[in-house]
């Protein structure tokens, strides 16, 4: 039996290698994210790790491998944040996004957030289980949002009242 040991932190420099491999290979497999294009670990520090808006991104490391992580960052509208979270295709279904929650969720109270808005893709069904398991309620649909190829696919968004 494998004993699985994860902890989760605030997001480094460092960490930008391995949340790229982690998330082009979530981005290879497809259909669990809008992201289409590889990223670089110029562009993950940028996005991910210190973009002007970010309120927090923590990693979770799952015996001593980074196995995910989660972004929070403020939206537009007031008292709004936006969260994205990506774990290892391999620590599904492990508790991990539980515990990144957890921690962003912590951050976002301490920033005065009021609402967490989490936006998937209809055909990624384990984002919309993971989100609806966590509490999130839909309230909007981007309809026929493009994907590279042309092909349509909804945007169901969810949100979060802390």
């Amino acid at each position: 039996m494998i004993t699985i040991n994860t902890r989760v932190r605030p997001a480094v420099g460092p960490d930008a290698t391995q949340m790229v491999r982690l998330l082009n290979q979530v981005i290879a497999d497809g259909g669990t994210t809008a992201h289409e294009t590889p990223y670089t670990v110029e562009r993950m520090r940028a996005d991910y790790i210190a973009p002007p808006n970010l309120i927090s991104c923590h990693v979770a490391i799952t015996n001593g491998r980074l196995s995910g992580f989660q972004l929070l960052k403020n939206d537009d509208r007031d008292g709004w944040a936006i969260i994205a979270t990506f774990v290892a295709l391999d620590r599904a279904k492990m508790g991990i996004g539980q515990k990144l929650f957890s921690a962003t969720r912590f951050a976002a109270k301490a920033a005065g957030v009021q609402t967490i808005d989490a936006t998937i893709r209809a055909d990624n069904i384990g984002g919309l289980k993971y989100y609806g398991g966590l509490g999130f309620a839909d309230y909007d649909v981007f309809k026929d949002i493009p994907l590279k190829d042309g092909t349509p696919v909804d945007r169901i968004r969810k949100r979060f009242d802390l």
